[in-house]
Parts: structure tokens; sequence; C-alpha cells
């Protein structure tokens, strides 16, 4: 039986997280609510400048449950499955998802989940049950699906970065999205990964995971060295994981004649990337930001999952249940946690 209230994490301006109460949400035509079972913290979610611009709310956007009701006209899903939702889907009708720009079609931007994931029921849009909620496979646990949203990130990433197989790489920045990178350029067939951080149990695992090379950026100048470990030709792909200028600047610097820089994560608004055009033009080198992920890049990422090529032992290193989110929400801005995912009782 459907409760009346339910549990819920909000987030505040401060940045601070307490378990409320709530109403269990509603639902219309074509929509289905989802009991939560497991759902990540995303990197996004302890972006300071990022969430102050949307709190309070209710966050968490990388949720895995099962589908608890359906409207009477929803007949691809019923009470029972098991399910990953994204929180954004496309209309796949319009002139730009016609050209695979998904994540730029009015109804994604406009699309969300009710209240959110980290929610002990939500409520699953129309256009996203149709375009982005999948059936789990038998084997994928709740906690393996609440990777498949990040993990789909990284597909889109590798894909804009043109890898097709032999490759010399560049992942700046070794947090849980660097590392799933480093997985995903080993799997596609990169000729040579390499990882920068500054955090050593990072690098570990970056070497761990299939890095080439996993270099402590300020025990040496990453340029000298990453031209050394790749005789001099630089990268042909830099994933620049960090959202600073700092980082941005780095990896145009680290790129070779040819190659793709990806911005990974966004700037602050008001932040502004100097660059020489004379450079970029003679070497043609391309920059390229990837933004979130479109249904085919979900699908991609769970089969990923599915067929062992992620597998969560090494990526999630911390799980707690909802009535530790507030601690769940601290350990994931920590630097000796990767992946920290938060658990629903059964």
């Amino acid at each position: 039986m459907i409760p009346r209230t339910m549990r819920a994490a909000r987030l505040d301006a401060n940045l601070s997280v307490d378990v409320v109460e709530m109403d269990v949400p509603s639902i219309g035509s074509g929509e289905i609510l989802v009991r939560t079972r497991a759902c990540g913290i995303c990197t996004g979610d302890i972006m300071g400048w990022y969430m102050r611009r949307k709190a309070p709310l209710v966050f968490g956007h990388e949720p895995a449950g099962e589908v608890a009701a359906v409207a009477p006209d929803v007949v691809a899903f019923r009470p029972g499955d098991r399910v990953f939702v994204h929180h954004h889907a496309p209309c796949m009708t319009c002139r730009l998802c016609a050209r695979g720009e998904y994540v730029q079609c009015v109804a994604w931007r406009n699309g969300k989940l009710v209240p959110g994931g980290m929610a002990e029921y939500f409520a699953v849009p129309a256009g996203q049950v149709r375009a982005d909620t999948l059936r789990l496979p038998e084997h994928v646990t709740f906690a393996d699906a609440a990777l498949v949203e990040p993990l789909a990130c990284t597909v889109k990433s590798l894909r804009r970065a043109a890898l097709r197989g032999g490759e010399r790489v560049v992942v700046i920045g070794l947090g849980i999205m660097g590392q799933l990178h480093v997985i995903l350029a080993r799997h596609v067939g990169a000729a040579q990964v390499i990882g920068l951080d500054r955090v050593p149990f990072r690098l570990d695992r970056a070497r761990e995971l299939g890095a080439h090379a996993a270099l402590h950026v300020d025990e040496r100048d990453p340029v000298e060295a990453v031209g050394e470990l790749t005789g001099g030709d630089m990268a042909d792909a830099v994933i620049v994981g960090p959202g600073s200028i700092e980082a941005m600047e780095l990896g145009v610097r680290l790129a070779g004649r040819g190659a793709t820089v990806v911005f990974f994560t966004a700037g602050r608004p008001d932040d502004h990337l100097a660059i020489a055009p004379y450079d970029l033009y003679f070497r043609e080198i391309r920059v390229v930001p990837s933004y979130s992920c479109g249904p085919n890049d979900t699908r991609e990422a769970l089969d990923l999952i599915d067929h062992g090529v992620i597998r969560r032992p090494q990526l999630v290193t911390h799980e707690f249940p909802l009535d530790q989110v507030a601690d769940a929400y601290r350990t994931a801005a920590m630097a000796s946690a990767l992946k920290t995912i938060v658990t629903f009782g059964a």
C-alpha cells in the first residue's frame, strides 16, 4: 500500500541537508510513481555555487527503484517493475532531437522528477516515462543502477571526444567522473590513458582501474610530464573534469595536434576563458563541451553495467541509509570519497 506521506532529503541554500516529511506525489496521465531504492549523490549536487541557485529543493537525480503505481494509460510499465529513471528526457520529435542534440531540447530542459530522486517516492512525468525510463536487467541491483546516469554522461563525453581507438587520452581530475572516464577510455581502445589529480588515493585508484600513468599535478609540471609520456606528441583527447579556468587552460596546453579538449563541467556564469585562436587554428584543436546525457547514452550505460564493464565495488566507496543522508552529503564532498550512494529500506 502506498502511504500518504514520505521522507525526503531537502537541501537548503546553506548546503545543509535535512530529512523532512512531505506528501507522496500524485500522478496524472502517462505518469508513474516510483518507490526509490537507491540514489547516488552527483558531483553537481555538492557544487556549492550551482546548488545555491536552486535551493531549497529535494535534491538527487541518480535514482533507481521499483514502480509503485502507474496511470491507467501507461502500458509500458506495471507495479513491481525495477527501473532506472532519468531526471530529464527529450521530446524525440523536435529539430534538435532529430540532430541528436537531446539536452538542448526544450522538453529535456523542462523535465524533472517530483519532488526529486532523494525521496522515498517520486513521480515521473509522461515524457520521461516514454523516452528515458529503463527496466533493469535481472542481475543489475538498484545500487548498480544508481551509476547509470553518471556513466551515461561519461559515455557522451567520450563520444564527443571522438575516440575511435588508439588515442592518447589525458583525464584531468580523478573523482568519480574521472575514474569512469579512465575505465571507458580503456574499454574503447585508448592506447594510453594518463590521469591527473592532487589526491594520492584517487591517483592509486586510477592506476588500479587501468590508467597507464597517474600524475600528481603539484609534484611535477603536468605539461612536461605528459610531453615525456607521449614522446612529445601530447594528448589526442583531453577530458577536463573540473569546471575551473585553471583546469580548462591546462587542458588546452596538454592537447596535441588535431586533438579534442572536452569541457566536462560548467564554469561559473561570470567566468571567462582566454584562448589563443592562432594556436587553436594551426594545430586544429577542437574545444567541445559535454553536458549531461540523452536516452541513447543511458541505454549504453545500462548495457555496460549489465555486462560488467563497470562494477560498483570499484567506484562506490560509501553507502548510507536515508536517515544518514546529511552524513552522506558531507562525505560525498570529501577527497577520500569517490561515489556515495543513499539506500532506501525495503
